[in-house]
């Protein structure tokens, strides 16, 4: 397994690269396709926060998805060790969500999954007393709350339900928007409590 280790605004040292190459060996035994893990460093000193002046992020690349964690904390050794036990932790998950499904559980369908997912509750705010709208470019804002718009376009491969839930145990988030193989739909599986899970698709012949 090959690493890489770059920094920002700070210099890498010898013993730091020693360190993590010895250190991100453990990642081998949760997954053996790791072919390289790009480690970056990045110090930027921040007087309110120097406890969590060093930020690193390790990006895994192997034969499957890839999978990414990152951490804070004052000094580079303690951020590195973070980073990597959220990187095993993903990885552990995982594992043991393949484990289950090789196992007599199988992968539920979007449609299966959709029957239990509640309908969300009105949003009465229009209504709701010294409401206020004002317009944001052509969206119309209801209340004094900033709106924060932040836009971002990935490339989709259709997948099964079972690879989504796959690629959002790898890279740690809590929701994983994907692209339905079986139903073609835009869909958004979700975290609720341990390994129970949520989804969400949308249907693009309703109108």
């Amino acid at each position: 397994m090959e690493v890489v280790v770059t920094g920002r605004h700070c210099e890498i040292s010898d013993r730091f690269r020693e360190h993590a190459a010895e250190k991100l060996t453990r990642l081998e035994k949760h997954d053996h396709r790791i072919m390289r893990v790009q480690v970056e460093v990045d110090c930027e000193p921040n007087p309110r926060q120097h406890d969590r002046s060093v930020h690193v992020q390790l990006t895994a690349f192997s034969k499957g998805p890839v999978i990414r964690a990152e951490a804070a904390a004052e000094e580079k050794m303690g951020a590195l060790d973070l980073a990597l036990d959220k990187m095993a932790a993903q990885m552990r998950r995982a594992a043991d969500r393949r484990r289950v499904h090789r196992g007599a559980k199988t992968p539920v369908s979007v449609a299966e999954a959709l029957a239990t997912v509640e309908p969300p509750a009105a949003d009465t705010d229009e209504d709701a007393p010294g409401s206020t709208e004002r317009r944001v470019g052509p969206i119309a804002v209801t209340g004094d709350g900033p709106l924060v718009v932040r836009e971002k376009s990935h490339p989709a491969t259709p997948m099964t339900l079972d690879q989504a839930l796959y690629e959002m145990e790898l890279v740690g988030h809590d929701f994983y928007l994907f692209v339905d193989k079986e139903s073609d739909r835009p869909s958004v599986v979700y975290r609720r409590r341990g390994y129970d899970y949520g989804v969400i698709s949308l249907d693009l012949d309703a109108g």
